[in-house]
């Protein structure tokens, strides 16, 4: 049985709860993802799963139209 993790990313670009739905939905998709929170105000990403990338969220991230700063925040 794998251990998850917990991450802390910095999503850029984002407005609107319209904007954090669309990034919630993206990332909730990737396999191994457990659970995540976004806040709008702040842009601060956590995600808990197993065997996730930041290439995984980045991705997901780029395709909901918005940007993740480099490394963890």
């Amino acid at each position: 049985m794998s251990t998850s993790e917990r991450s802390v990313y910095k999503v850029t670009g984002m407005s609107c709860e319209h904007c954090r739905s669309s990034v919630l939905e993206e990332v909730q998709e990737i396999d191994g993802v457990l659970s995540v929170d976004l806040d709008l105000t702040s842009g601060r990403l956590e995600v808990e799963g197993t065997a996730v990338s930041e290439k995984q969220i980045k991705s997901a991230v780029a395709i909901a139209g918005y940007g993740l700063e480099e490394g963890n925040a």
